[in-house]
């Protein structure tokens, strides 16, 4: 790369950290890509820090020594974890998303790539003091959200199915039963997905019964693995019984009535979570 102004450095070094979260940067990888001293690259970075954190953006940490470098690390203020979840209860509350038999219809919400961009930055944000080695999903519907969210912990994304995929080689396969249905099911995860001794935050997008989410909990004690965190997009607050109880949730459906059309929702646990965290680290 050319040598560029300080203006234009600080454009290209604010892109290529937002697209490498979570990664240890040398300083000299940024002083030979812009031709400058490392005294100019620092300056250079205590301005974008100051930014990302006025702003919400995320932190920068420097890790001192010969090893050392700078690290992103994507971060979510309160104002902006509100108004994000305010606006998935309001997409949530449309009426029209009832469908027969009372399920819910969440695909354009799911289909909405930047929207779920910035759930999975909520997410990241609340998982940045823990040491997260991939994400988990089952096939199909929460795999948006769990690449959203892998995507800003800079880690793998494996996906759960409920049938053998001849390509993804030697499986491991367990039964779990349904919270909802209560009904015998399996699901199955590609022996090469994960290490064992794994951190893995599990991410689902409707959870009811917590059945499903339960059976990856098990899958996961097969490979070895911890379960590092859980995170759904919407709860029923209408779950009988629930199998999971330490959970995040963006947003809960307290109440659908099909006859009537109505959908009632408040927000989840997710910002009486970050509240705590918020209140333990000061």
């Amino acid at each position: 790369m050319k040598k560029l102004k300080r203006s234009g450095r600080l454009v290209d070094m604010t892109y290529f950290l937002l697209q490498h979260p979570h990664e240890l940067i040398p300083l000299t990888h940024f002083s030979e890509r812009y031709q400058s001293a490392k005294s100019s690259i620092s300056e250079d970075l205590v301005i974008i820090k100051e930014i990302f954190e006025s702003e919400g953006i995320g932190m920068l940490l420097t890790v001192p020594g010969a090893s050392g470098g700078v690290k992103f690390i994507p971060s979510m203020g309160e104002d902006e974890a509100r108004q994000l979840v305010g606006a998935v209860c309001e997409k949530l509350s449309i009426s029209d998303r009832i469908l027969p038999g009372g399920y819910l219809y969440m695909m354009d919400m799911l289909g909405d790539a930047r929207f779920m961009q910035e759930v999975g930055r909520l997410f990241s944000a609340i998982l940045s003091h823990k040491k997260i080695d991939a994400v988990i999903t089952v096939a199909t519907k929460g795999i948006p959200l769990a690449y959203a969210v892998g995507q800003h912990l800079d880690v793998p994304v494996s996906i759960v199915r409920r049938d053998h995929r001849v390509t993804e080689g030697s499986m491991v396969s367990i039964n779990y039963v349904s919270g909802s249905s209560k009904r015998i099911q399996t699901m199955t995860l590609a022996r090469r997905s994960l290490s064992p001794g794994s951190n893995v935050f599990i991410v689902d997008d409707f959870m009811k019964a917590g059945g499903t989410v339960r059976g990856m909990m098990d899958l996961l004690h097969e490979f070895q693995a911890e379960v590092a965190g859980i995170g759904v997009l919407v709860e029923s607050g209408e779950a009988e019984e629930r199998l999971v109880d330490d959970y995040l949730s963006v947003a809960r459906i307290c109440q659908l009535n099909e006859r009537e059309k109505t959908i009632l929702v408040e927000p989840g646990n997710v910002l009486e979570y970050m509240m705590t965290l918020k209140e333990d680290q000061s």
